[in-house]
């Protein structure tokens, strides 16, 4: 016996970064019934507040689905483990709170894949009208709006030591990653508000909990959507264990992610023929392009041991150590507890051959063998640095029809020659950037990969070791007008009808930069083609 959940003129599927913005935007009519559907529960958990606890959030069931990706092959073998939230709030409620657009350049190469009204001059009033910036406004950012972007609360000296190195190898400081050229380094800027995670929720729901067209329903998983010929009319779920469904008599809008959107797609018979056959699953449309086209950020994690500077390793050693962080946080909202888990970013090329900056280093005054582990018990500093704007390719893919068997996630990292000389050149910038002559009185000594390495094929290999994702998967619905497009440049699903995707899954290509800001903005725009 199924549960009949009623009629609403929109459902949206995923309360994350994108699907708060649309059940906010979305419900602002008053004449429009609108569901906000949420497989996990309510943010009300006090880790998911207290930046420094994304460290008790990922990996842990109530707030993350706990995937994992395939064996990598040029990981050698490793598998990672793949963090979305599972929550009110999605991946903004466990993620790294960093604010960041990427480049103006991305924008416009989805505009000449073309995708008309995606350029960077199409999204920038999109990203500034959700805004509300701390300091800056005018062209480039907005005040007043939801979404509070704050700088970090902390100070570390070695950093700012670093960011002087850098200008060393001609990386200029600057006040703002956010104006469409990110070259320079700075602290990130972050999503919080004196001092706490200031999640979409926060920004997007509460205000406008009380609207009686609003309905939010959580625990609520999505399983299959049903269709009428070629148009979506409503969705079957599991709400608290028990099976219902509900109509829609508007759109059906998925924003599930670069993971549960494909899959939820494939659960439904929209897909690659081929793969939906395989599991017994009937063909509503075949969609090739569903689940391909994956792309994401890997980190590779070079660390340096230094010494005559203060490190996170050392102050956390000891119970008083940790007790006087815990101090410093409830008396003033700041320190270690206050930390996004990247604090300075420096953004340049690996090659004079890029146009933009194609290499990101997130730089942290700590270190550890794995994310999640104990940091090491000497000063160190971990010097990260990501490849912005990868070449590989990747997909999701179901491996059952039962929509709770997770979806196989193959990434393909470092699969091409050009990857693997961007990391190989990453790690050889890394260690130019410690060799200056402002590090030198700290005396930087690498244990990750190993002074030892030094041909780039091996510097590869080794970065196959150290590297692991930060977390930016996209592109596994893509937008564009070809075969293996998903969704059109309205976000509709390319040959059905009544249903759109929102997420991050619709990006062509991968932004210089993180994913949630994006995320934003591209509800955003899906309200506005909406309405």
């Amino acid at each position: 016996m199924r549960t009949d959940i009623g009629s609403y003129d929109y459902v949206i599927v995923g309360a994350g970064s994108s699907g708060c913005v649309l059940a906010n935007r979305l419900s602002a009519d008053p004449g429009k019934r609108v569901l906000l559907l949420e497989a996990g529960g309510s943010d009300n958990y006090h880790w998911i507040h207290v930046p420094v606890g994304y460290l008790y959030c990922m990996g842990n069931p109530r707030t993350d689905w706990g995937y994992r990706t395939a064996a990598e092959p040029c990981l050698n073998g490793r598998s990672l483990a793949y963090p979305r939230g599972k929550v009110m709030g999605g991946c903004s409620s466990i993620n790294g709170m960093i604010y960041m657009r990427g480049q103006a350049a991305d924008y416009d190469q989805w505009r000449q894949l073309g995708n008309p009204g995606w350029g960077w001059d199409d999204v920038l009033p999109l990203f500034r009208k959700s805004e509300d910036h701390h300091g800056l406004s005018g062209q480039f950012h907005g005040q007043g709006g939801e979404l509070k972007v704050e700088r970090q609360r902390l100070s570390w000296p070695i950093l700012d030591a670093v960011r002087e190195a850098a200008e060393e190898l001609g990386v200029p400081k600057v006040d703002d990653f956010n104006d469409g050229s990110n070259f320079g380094s700075s602290y990130f800027e972050v999503n919080q508000k004196s001092g706490f995670r200031f999640n979409a929720v926060r920004a997007f729901i509460k205000p406008v909990r009380h609207r009686r067209n609003l309905t939010i329903l959580t625990h609520a998983q999505a399983q299959r959507i049903l269709f009428s010929g070629r148009r979506a009319t409503g969705l079957e779920l599991r709400h608290k264990g028990q099976p219902a469904h509900v109509k829609v008599s508007g759109e059906l809008i998925l924003s599930g992610g670069a993971i549960g959107t494909p899959q939820l797609l494939q659960l439904s018979g929209v897909g690659p023929a081929g793969l939906l056959g395989r599991h017994g699953i009937d063909v509503v449309h075949h969609l090739p392009g569903v689940g391909e086209n994956l792309q994401d950020h890997l980190q590779i994690r070079t660390a340096f041991k230094v010494s005559g500077a203060k490190t996170l390793n050392e102050r956390q050693a000891s119970l008083t150590g940790k007790a006087l962080i815990a101090l410093e946080y409830a008396l003033k909202r700041s320190g270690p507890m206050s930390m996004a888990p990247s604090q300075l970013g420096i953004f340049m090329k690996s090659d004079a051959r890029f146009a933009t900056p194609n290499i990101e280093f997130h730089v942290q005054p700590l270190s550890l063998e794995a994310f999640g582990q104990p940091l090491h018990s000497f000063p160190a500093i971990t010097v990260s640095v990501c490849n912005l704007r990868p070449e590989a390719r990747g997909h999701v893919r179901i491996v059952s029809s039962r929509p709770d068997d997770h979806p196989e996630i193959a990434p393909n990292y470092l699969s091409t020659e050009g990857d693997r000389e961007v990391a190989a050149a990453s790690i050889t910038i890394a260690r130019r950037l410690m060799e200056t002559r402002r590090m030198a009185q700290f005396r930087p000594e690498e244990f990750k990969p190993g002074a030892h390495i030094q041909a780039p094929e091996e510097l590869a290999r080794a970065a196959g070791d150290i590297a692991t994702t930060i977390f930016h998967p996209v592109g596994t619905a893509r937008m564009g007008s070809d075969d293996m497009a998903v969704v059109d440049p309205q976000l509709r699903v390319r040959g059905l009808e009544g249903l759109r995707i929102a997420d991050c899954s619709i990006m062509p290509t991968i932004v210089s930069g993180n994913t949630h800001a994006p995320a934003v903005m591209i509800a955003e725009k899906a309200a506005k083609l909406i309405a």
